[in-house]
Formats: structure tokens, sequence, C-alpha cells
């Protein structure tokens, strides 16, 4: 794959991911709970597809700040093992952030 073709796949990632984000806020405050207490988003996400929905809300937000913070990083820190350094802990940040949000869903999908 040629660097051109990298640039215009994170610019679509970063693009597609703001596109379901804004979808969903929309979503969640037409159909979801927003108002209604503890009870009544957990009531709400016992449901497939809104846990579905929110389980890909925040796959989407994840690719969002990877793509954002990698563009950001890999522009403005030139020194090779810096980014390296910078770019692994963006990744384990949000790669563990990733693994507690879908914990704490299955819990309260319980």
């Amino acid at each position: 794959m040629s660097r051109r073709a990298a640039g215009l796949r994170a610019w679509l990632l970063q693009r597609i991911s703001a596109v379901y984000l804004a979808l969903f806020v929309v979503y969640y405050l037409l159909a979801g709970e927003a108002g209604g207490g503890y009870a009544a988003w957990r009531a709400w996400l016992a449901q497939p597809l809104p846990l579905l929905a929110m389980a890909l809300f925040f796959i989407a937000v994840g690719i969002h700040a990877w793509v954002g913070m990698r563009d950001v990083i890999v522009d403005y820190v030139h020194h090779a093992g810096l980014r390296l350094l910078l770019l692994s802990i963006v990744g384990l940040v949000l790669l563990a952030s990733l693994v507690w949000v879908f914990l704490a869903l299955a819990e309260v999908s319980r």
C-alpha cells in the first residue's frame, strides 16, 4: 500500500467515525434514556440494539482518537524513538480504555 493510500484510509476512518459518533449522539438523545436515571439507562442497555450501538460508539471513539493522536504525533514528534514510545503509550491507553468499556457494558447488560 502506498503512503498516499494510507493517508486516504486514515482520512476516511476519521470521517466515518465522526459521522457515526454524531449519529449515535442524536440516536441516544432521541431514543435513549438521556434523562431517565441509572435504572432507565441500564434497562435501555439491556436490549441488544442499544447495547450494540453503544459498543460501536466506543469503538468509533477509539478509532477516532487513535487516528487523530497518531497524526499529531507523526507530524510533530520528529525523533523516531520518542515517536514510537508515544504511539505505544497512546495505543495501550486506548486499548485499555476499550477493554474497560466493554467490561462495563458486559456488566450493565446482565
